[in-house]
């Protein structure tokens, strides 16, 4: 019983920092896009950033 508990706690860290580098990635995908400079880009995202209401200009 005791490994099945340790392996369970193991996949449950696992799946916490994958999701943390998710968030994270996410995170700066919308601010990385947000302060560029690049027409093509700005187009691109600018319904993601009002959506999540950031200001975009």
């Amino acid at each position: 019983m005791q490994v099945y508990a340790e392996t369970r706690a193991g996949s449950r860290t696992d799946a916490l920092k994958i999701a943390l580098v998710a968030f994270a990635m996410g995170v700066a995908l919308v601010f990385v896009t947000g302060f560029a400079h690049s027409e093509a880009i700005h187009n691109a995202a600018h319904d993601t950033r009002h959506a999540l209401s950031f200001p975009c200009h």
